[in-house]
């Protein structure tokens, strides 16, 4: 295999894997679940996306075609993470999670009580 190839392989292997672990971390690391909400949906999907190019690359080249599977794994990752990050958010909106006291513009909340707790 050409050392070009290796090398634009292992550059999207290690990003991914890269965001993955930030998205794990702040998946762990942050104060309240509407900031923990965006560790899985956006890094870690950046990351999944990184490694599944490395896999198409690299399938592509070792064999006669483009490697069709990898695409629908990555199209499938791409429709529902979002979908499915939109659905929790919604759910904790209805259920008046908890936050973080210095998290702004709580929905549930009226405009005149963040005005009278600030005076």
């Amino acid at each position: 295999m050409n050392i070009y190839l290796e090398v634009t392989i292992s550059l999207f292997l290690l990003l991914g894997g890269v965001f993955a672990l930030i998205g794990s971390l702040g998946l762990a690391r942050l104060q309240d679940f509407f900031m923990r909400l965006h560790g899985p949906t956006k890094a870690t999907t950046l990351g999944v996306g990184g490694m599944i190019i490395g896999s198409i690359i690299f399938f592509s080249a070792t064999e006669a075609g483009l490697s069709f599977h990898e695409l629908l794994i990555a199209l499938f990752l791409f429709i529902t993470a979002p979908v499915s990050a939109h659905i929790v958010g919604k759910a904790a909106l209805h259920r008046q999670i908890a936050c973080e006291e210095r998290t702004r513009n709580i929905p549930w909340q009226r405009q005149s009580d963040n005005s009278d707790s600030t005076s």
